[in-house]
C-alpha cells in the first residue's frame, strides 16, 4: 500500500471513529434525559459530524452515487462506526449506571420485524435530507430532523449500536437497521436528485 493511500485510510478510520463518538454523546443525553430534552440535544451529534467533516455511515450512504463514494470506503466507515460506537457505549455504562436501565428498556422494544425495518428506512430518509440541507447551507434540517426521527421512534443504526454497548448486549435488529438506513437514504436521493438538477 502506497504512503498516500495509508494516510487516506488512516484519516478515513479516524473520522469514522470521531463520528461514532459525536453520535454517542447525543445518544448518552437521550438515554440520560429522555423526552423532550434528549432528542433536541441529540442534534448536537450530527451537527458536530457535519461541521467537523466526520464520517458517519447514515450521513454518507445517501451520497454514495452523487459524491462517488467508494463502496469499500463506505463499508470501512460502517464497520468503524459500529465498532467504535459499541466500545464507547461500554465505556458509558461504567460512568453512569442510570443509563443502563434506559438502554435495556429501549432494546426490549426492538423486534426483527417489517415495522422495525420501516422505522429504519424512514430514519435513513430524514438523515439524508438533514445532511443535504446542511450541504446546501442550512443546519435547520439537522436541528429539526434529528428530534423528528427520535420523537417518531425511527431507528438509527449508529445510535442503536451505542445503546447496545451501554446495555452490554447484542441484537440482530442492528443489521435490519443498517439495511433500512441505507435504503432509506438511497431511495430519498433517487427521488429528489432530479429536483436538485432542475433547481440549478
Amino acid at each position: 500500500m502506497k504512503k498516500k493511500e495509508k494516510i487516506r485510510l488512516k484519516e478515513l478510520i479516524n473520522k469514522s471513529i470521531g463520528a461514532a463518538f459525536l453520535i454517542s454523546l447525543g445518544n448518552f443525553a437521550l438515554l440520560k434525559l429522555g423526552n423532550p430534552l434528549g432528542p433536541i440535544i441529540f442534534a448536537f451529534g450530527l451537527l458536530g459530524v457535519c461541521y467537523l467533516g466526520q464520517n458517519l455511515f447514515t450521513g454518507k450512504c445517501g451520497f454514495l452515487f452523487a459524491d462517488k463514494i467508494k463502496p469499500l470506503d463506505l463499508t470501512i466507515i460502517l464497520i468503524m462506526n459500529m465498532l467504535a460506537g459499541y466500545l464507547i457505549g461500554l465505556l458509558y455504562s461504567t460512568t453512569d449506571p442510570t443509563i443502563i436501565d434506559a438502554a435495556a428498556q429501549k432494546i426490549a422494544s426492538w423486534d426483527f420485524s417489517f415495522a422495525f425495518f420501516l422505522k429504519s428506512l424512514f430514519c435513513g430518509a430524514i438523515m439524508y435530507l438533514a445532511v443535504k440541507m446542511y450541504k446546501n447551507g442550512t443546519p435547520l434540517g439537522i436541528i429539526f430532523g434529528v428530534p423528528l426521527f427520535i420523537f417518531c421512534g425511527f431507528q438509527h443504526c449508529v445510535a442503536n449500536i451505542v445503546t447496545l454497548g451501554v446495555a452490554t448486549t447484542f441484537s440482530l435488529t442492528i443489521f435490519l437497521c443498517i439495511i433500512g438506513n441505507f435504503l432509506g437514504s438511497i431511495i430519498t436521493w433517487y427521488f429528489t436528485k432530479d429536483f436538485e438538477t432542475k433547481k440549478r
